[in-house]
């Protein structure tokens, strides 16, 4: 059985999924068979596995820190939110239920030996795991029945190392306090303290470190200073409208949708210096961008029946119809279209809404989700593609209608399938990832380029899977530099004796 280390903090926020990067990348640099795990993920920002399954996108990138392929042994429960209080229940990579948040927590305990099953499974398969917590340990209005940050420790027989984010301020009364909160067994089990996001002086520090550790108990392993590196971070916190430039010549405007889901596929967008992108709230003026994206969604028909209600569809087809182009992913693929149709009740208690009505094509909601990794050719420029799709409903295409790609194997099987559609330019596809190909986005911002006068650029910057390869290792540099990896080595060996 594998030995695992947990990452705990002291909010949501603080480090824990890129620290948790960082290490997988380490502990593979160092010769182990290394696997994250988180018990329970909130996101709207998921996955496809190899094998169809669907997990949250952190517990993706950190396999890919530990060149592996993504597992629902991973991540076993993802939430993804449907409303203020409703959730999605992804149980072992499927949709198992929709719940509300009373419910759901009733019907935690019954998920807690589905949880030790699958983590006992991974870690079978490991020397290390790596175990990621959520928010604080020290919600203690919530503590009874954890299954993700202590009680998920105590599944495990983990170790714990607890962070806190200097850059936040109050970083030694947030950690003192945690520690305050815990009992006296969960107390035992942190064996370090991990200070993330610092600037300045590391002199200046460093007696307030000692103290820390005096009335705390707990050694510090590391501070590890404020990088800017291009990771991907979860939804729910993320500031979207800092990640981006804001001086190219192609003015790129997402739309901010409620239930936006998946919007790192636009991380890529870093590595184009000729774009501005800004995301765009649906209260705001939309302007004159020469590229609309509409992203992929959790709730399809009631964001786009929120596109309606603001008047942000009419600001739509008015840029499109002044020469503006249009892009939909997978649910703003779905909006492009004449209508969504929802009889049987699966997303909304809406019947049906009107699309925004660029592209031709209906869409039929039905109860089965359709979760693959894609690969295939698009129809503009016949470039490799590859990506995947998380979606509910069929889409019914005019006769006449050109798809944007043909899908040759999904799930690495055989097929000859038909996805989105292209028109005068607006396109739209089921395919996330999409702007990741890079032979594909420089040709296609380069028509959009052409369009308005400026000369294409030749220079196609590497696909954003292997520039994240790249800042993996760097990464795991920063941690090498900044933590004491024998002591973190000598805490996993000695464990936790229960």
């Amino acid at each position: 059985m594998g030995k695992g280390i947990m990452l705990q903090g002291t909010a949501s926020s603080v480090g824990k999924s890129i620290l948790a990067v960082g290490l997988c990348r380490v502990f593979k640099e160092d010769g182990y068979d290394v696997s994250p795990f988180k018990s329970q993920n909130m996101s709207l920002n998921s996955f496809i596995t190899p094998d169809g399954y669907e997990i949250g996108r952190a517990q993706a990138m950190q396999a890919e820190a530990c060149e592996k392929a993504p597992s629902y042994k991973m991540n076993p429960i993802l939430l993804k939110p449907t409303s203020d209080r409703k959730s999605q229940v992804i149980f072992k990579g499927k949709v198992h239920k929709t719940l509300d948040a009373v419910d759901y927590y009733a019907y935690k305990p019954k998920l807690k030996s589905e949880i030790q099953s699958v983590y006992d499974e991974l870690a079978s398969e490991s020397d290390i795991v790596v175990i990621e917590g959520a928010g604080s340990p020290a919600e203690i209005n919530l503590n009874k029945d954890d299954i993700v940050n202590m009680g998920m420790a105590q599944m495990a027989k983990s170790p714990v190392l607890l962070i806190g984010d200097i850059d936040k301020g109050g970083v030694f009364a947030s950690l003192a306090g945690t520690m305050l909160l815990l009992t006296e067994e969960e107390r035992k089990r942190v064996k370090g303290i991990i200070i993330n996001k610092f600037r300045g002086s590391i002199e200046l520090l460093e007696p307030g470190l000692k103290q820390l550790e005096d009335i705390v108990g707990v050694p510090v392993l590391g501070v590890i200073p404020y990088f800017n590196l291009d990771l991907e971070e979860e939804d729910s916190a993320t500031d979207l409208k800092k990640m981006y430039k804001t001086d190219g010549e192609i003015d790129v405007a997402i739309i901010r949708l409620p239930y936006m889901s998946n919007f790192t596929d636009f991380n890529c967008f870093k590595m184009y210096k000729d774009i501005n992108v800004r995301f765009v709230e649906l209260h705001e003026k939309l302007e004159n961008p020469d590229l609309v994206i509409i992203p992929g969604t959790k709730t399809t028909i009631h964001d786009m029946d929120a596109l309606r209600k603001t008047g942000m569809d009419k600001q739509i087809i008015e840029a499109y119809e002044k020469g503006t182009h249009v892009f939909g992913i997978c649910g703003g693929f779905q909006m492009l279209g004449q209508e969504i149709m929802d009889e049987d009740k699966v997303e909304t208690q809406l019947d049906q809404v009107q699309g925004i009505g660029l592209l031709s094509h209906r869409t039929r909601y039905k109860g089965e989700k359709m979760t693959t990794q894609a690969e295939g050719k698009d129809t503009l420029f016949n470039t490799p593609i590859k990506g995947y799709e998380i979606h509910m409903g069929d889409t019914l295409y005019e006769e006449d209608t050109e798809p944007f790609m043909h899908v040759k194997l999904r799930n690495n099987e055989e097929v000859t399938i038909k996805d989105g559609a292209v028109g005068t330019r607006v396109l739209g596809t089921y395919m996330h990832g999409i702007f990741d190909n890079g032979d594909f986005t420089r040709q296609y911002l380069n028509t959009i380029r052409q369009s308005k006068g400026l000369d294409p650029i030749n220079e196609i910057p590497m696909d954003y899977w292997v520039y994240k390869e790249e800042q993996y290792s760097a990464l795991a540099k920063i941690l090498r530099d900044n933590m004491d990896m024998e002591k973190i080595y000598h805490i996993l060996e000695e464990g936790i004796n229960e």
